[in-house]
């Protein structure tokens, strides 16, 4: 049950939802959720089958306009704006499209921005890249952001209960004034890849759970498959005799790469869940123990969603392409508990004081 403060909770609107990690973590914390939006329709059936109350509305949100979020909203005590605008330009996996001069990542921030000061509610929450910091667009958001009392940071995910290495910057904002506005805090011993996923049926590579689709691993190649079974928990290829090796490890730029082909540690965070993490080959993403790589399911657990959230319609097809980058792209949802959980404190301070 979501927590009330005074007589009524904050309303959210959901940016760029996905899937909707942001969205169920606030959900979870006490915040209502009204509505996500997003352009990409393939996050429809996870969104509202995860998140029922929530509408999800399937838009460019360069299109959208303060009038319809401010309706969307409707009265409430308190609004909440969030968003994850989609970060490309900076992902490793989009390198040529940098090179292409690729901007359109950077107008759905400048939107994000424009929306703040066309609906100017009460909160808003921006996650992103670290690097975005660095970029024009960024200092153009904080612009839009004037009379707020801001409070941003690069914040590895690992401190608040994400098991993975996730680092990602935190942008909170409130037109109420500073008291208890904080950045998330570390809550002690970071949670492990044993914590979140041994529990799990065992798999062989290419083989699927019964009972649950998306526990699903991606098939591996004979060479492959030495590869993995000569591999150990946290190290690398340089660990594998030379007859294993691809040939771009043989040279001298292969070593910067070493974390590709790698395994999983049962004791560590993961390192990020990418859009890729289903393939043994792009990144460490073998699992610690077994002769595969991670599945779908386990690489949304590591991104904090509840074993239980639904991806596909039952009988529907499971695409490793296009639900890893839907998994991979999503913010964790422990994430979002957390910001609701800071948003919640910090309006009670001012509850009183609003008329």
């Amino acid at each position: 049950m979501s927590r009330v403060i005074g007589s009524s909770r904050i309303k959210a609107i959901d940016l760029f939802c996905g899937v909707g990690g942001l969205t169920h973590g606030l959900i979870r914390g006490g915040v209502n959720v009204v509505a996500g939006i997003d352009l990409d329709g393939a996050c429809r059936y996870p969104y509202e089958a995860n998140n029922s109350r929530a509408l999800f509305l399937e838009q460019d949100v360069k299109d959208l306009t303060g009038a319809s979020v401010s309706k969307l909203l409707g009265k409430a005590r308190f609004t909440l704006l969030a968003g994850c605008a989609p970060c490309q330009p900076f992902s490793t996996y989009s390198r040529s499209d940098r090179k292409r001069g690729r901007n359109s990542d950077w107008e759905l921030v400048a939107s994000f921005g424009r929306l703040v000061r066309e609906v100017r509610p009460h909160f808003v929450t921006m996650e992103n890249v670290p690097q975005v910091e660095q970029h024009p667009v960024f200092q153009k958001f904080l612009s839009a952001l004037e009379g707020y009392h801001l409070v941003w940071s690069a914040l590895d995910c690992s401190s608040i209960g994400v098991p993975q290495t996730r680092k990602r910057l935190v942008l909170l904002a409130s037109r109420l004034g500073p008291e208890g506005l904080s950045l998330p805090t570390s809550n002690g011993r970071a949670a492990t890849v044993r914590d979140t996923i041994s529990h799990l049926p065992p798999l062989t590579a290419g083989e699927m759970d019964q009972k649950d689709p998306l526990h699903v691993a991606c098939k591996l190649s004979a060479l492959n498959l030495e590869r993995i079974k000569a591999s150990r928990p946290g190290g690398t290829w340089r660990d594998w005799k030379p007859s294993l090796r691809a040939a771009c490890h043989r040279k001298s730029t292969g070593d910067t790469y070493p974390s590709v082909y790698g395994r999983m540690e049962w004791d560590e965070p993961a390192p990020t869940i990418t859009t890729q993490c289903f393939g043994y080959g792009n990144g460490r993403f073998g699992h610690p123990e077994q002769h595969r790589a991670i599945t779908l399911r386990e690489a949304s657990m590591l991104q904090t969603f509840p074993r239980n959230y639904v991806f596909v319609k039952k009988g529907d097809r499971v695409k490793f392409s296009s639900l890893g980058r839907l998994i991979g792209n999503a913010v964790p949802v422990r994430l979002g508990e957390v910001i609701a959980d800071i948003f919640l404190k910090h309006a009670q301070n001012y509850e009183g004081r609003l008329r």
